[in-house]
């Protein structure tokens, strides 16, 4: 397999957008085509919006932008400006003469970096999409990735800066990679070595399984994984599923209560491949992207990074 760029897929644009000041972002994927997307929630405390949409049995058989965002559910508001730009440029569901956009959005909990107060809106989620035009997207302390922190199960006090980080790789026809909004409860490892490469600092004792002792309402993982090949909703479900691996093998602990880790699986062409290769290609390409989230995110609002 060839690593790639994370802009190489067609038929998709990616764009950041953020308050560094504030400390919370968001990032748009805009697929202006539509395109089969499935959705898998392990975390127990999700903010996310249309997620019934990628369920098999809901009749949408594509979407048109997925949003990942800061600002916990507060953060929800940004997809209405994702709304606003792809009507204007009449991309959706035609509904009778009404262009529908079919938005999914899912959020970290970062108001406890930065400025609590301020939080991606329609402004924050319109300028995403601007952005997207121009693939401006970049790994580190952009986008849904601003705020994020890893290893808060001994308190904000003790955690380390994360980011948002990607990972492609090509095999033949195939491209498959992932982007993933690096916010955990847990520590994160090497999912090769299982070396610890960020999380808990300053902390005696072991925290893993101490953790329940203290607080810890401040996280969630996401992931978007994109794939060329050609899989319906249902597929893109399973697929999604089994992406988890990725994040179960880098993550301890993970799909807490105090998580809402989701991650979103999108179809974006027309290559024929098995649905199982595809999704254990899945759990390696968002183990990667965690990787790039922690070594490109750099130290900020007091928090250090790796």
């Amino acid at each position: 397999m060839q690593e790639v760029s994370i802009k190489s897929f067609a038929n998709v644009s990616i764009g950041n957008a953020e308050d560094l000041t504030a400390g919370t972002g968001c990032t748009v994927f805009i697929f202006p085509e539509g395109a089969p997307a499935g959705l898998s929630v392990r975390g127990g405390g999700p903010a996310s919006r249309e997620s019934e949409l990628l369920k098999p049995l809901a009749a949408a058989d594509r979407i048109h932008a997925v949003l990942l965002s800061g600002g916990s559910a507060y953060g929800l508001e940004a997809s209405g400006g994702v709304m606003q730009y792809l009507e204007e440029r009449n991309i959706g569901f035609n509904a009778g003469g009404v262009v529908v956009p079919l938005v999914c959005q899912s959020c970290i909990f970062d108001l406890t970096v930065g400025d609590a107060h301020i939080r991606p809106d329609k402004a924050m989620g319109y300028s995403a999409c601007v952005n997207a035009e121009r693939n401006n997207y970049q790994d580190g302390n952009y986008g849904a990735g601003t705020g994020a922190t890893v290893g808060k199960l001994a308190g904000m006090e003790h955690c380390m800066k994360s980011g948002v980080g990607s990972y492609a790789v090509r095999s033949g026809e195939l491209l498959a990679g992932a982007v993933v909004v690096l916010n955990s409860l847990g520590n994160i490892y090497n999912y090769k070595t299982g070396e610890k490469i960020a999380g808990v600092r300053n902390y005696d004792g072991d925290i893993e399984t101490e953790f329940y002792a203290h607080g810890f309402a401040w996280n969630t993982t996401l992931a978007v994984f994109m794939t060329n090949a050609k899989f319906t909703k249902s597929h893109l479900c399973k697929i999604a599923d089994m992406s988890h691996d990725g994040f179960a093998r880098s993550i301890r602990p993970v799909h807490t209560g105090a998580d809402g880790d989701s991650i979103y699986a999108v179809s974006l062409g027309e290559v024929d491949a098995d649905i199982n290769a595809v999704g254990s290609l899945a759990a390696v390409v968002v183990s990667e992207a965690i990787m790039r989230a922690v070594y490109s995110a750099k130290s900020a609002y007091g928090i250090p990074s790796a």
